[in-house]
């Protein structure tokens, strides 16, 4: 979403918008991929008339409204977490399918990463994901410091960094192209007939799993290395050129 249909400054370009209208005139079906949650991006939604998402990295996925797949963190390795995190002096924040609550209160890691998705920053309850079905967690460590989790949770979570301050924490194999894979299992619909667009490093497995996987020109080199076509930056209608590219507009 950020990077790909978000410009740099996390608008939506206009060029974006009309190309996904002529799409869905077209009859094809379009869905969000993102490693946001379902209320982080409502607004997009609602701006595009899409029903359709894998969000989460893919751990909550929803087609046409109707929840199709979910895979939430379980508790046992969600206290672990905790307690490692802690242990470490690194906060978290614990994310449900429908809001987000954070474990340390006033953090300056969690103001800088979560205010640059210009959303709303989560609320301090550190027991949110006691009785909560939890899909992903930001961990707000620094570059190399993920390493102690990696280790301490090898084979049991995954961890994918999306900030300089932050890294994504998901279920061992969680990612966009499972639940992408789930999404088109209840379509019915060919891997080779599906074309995602992406840029970051969260989108890797992604654009290897779909038929046609599609980098944004902004996209750091081993997503590009990882699609099948390479497009404009998304500042330069990217999304436009790339569906031109490849036919479908």
């Amino acid at each position: 979403m950020d990077g790909t249909l978000l410009d740099h400054d996390k608008r939506l370009p206009d060029s974006t918008k009309r190309a996904i209208n002529e799409l869905k005139r077209a009859g094809h079906e379009v869905a969000i991929a993102t490693g946001r949650g379902p209320f982080m991006f409502e607004w997009l939604r609602d701006e595009l008339g899409i029903d359709s998402f894998v969000s989460y990295n893919g751990q909550y996925v929803v087609r046409g409204g109707e929840v199709v797949a979910t895979n939430p963190i379980k508790r046992e390795l969600l206290d672990r977490l905790t307690e490692e995190a802690a242990r470490n002096g690194h906060p978290i924040v614990y994310m449900s399918s429908e809001t987000m609550k954070s474990n340390t209160d006033g953090h300056e890691r969690i103001e800088k990463s979560i205010t640059e998705l210009k959303v709303k920053l989560p609320e301090h309850d550190p027991e949110f994901y006691i009785g909560q079905e939890i899909y992903q967690c930001l961990l707000f460590c620094t570059y190399g410091e993920e390493g102690i989790y990696k280790d301490a949770f090898r084979g049991e979570l995954d961890f994918i960094r999306w900030h300089q301050f932050s890294t994504d924490v998901l279920p061992l194999g969680g990612s966009k192209a499972a639940g992408i894979e789930a999404f088109i299992r209840h379509a019915g619909v060919r891997r080779e007939d599906v074309y995602a667009f992406g840029d970051a490093l969260n989108d890797i497995e992604m654009l290897q799993y779909v038929g046609n996987g599609i980098a944004m020109g902004n996209a750091i080199d081993s997503v590009k290395a990882a699609a099948k076509y390479v497009t404009r930056d998304v500042d330069d209608d990217g999304i436009r050129y790339g569906l031109r590219m490849v036919g479908l507009l």
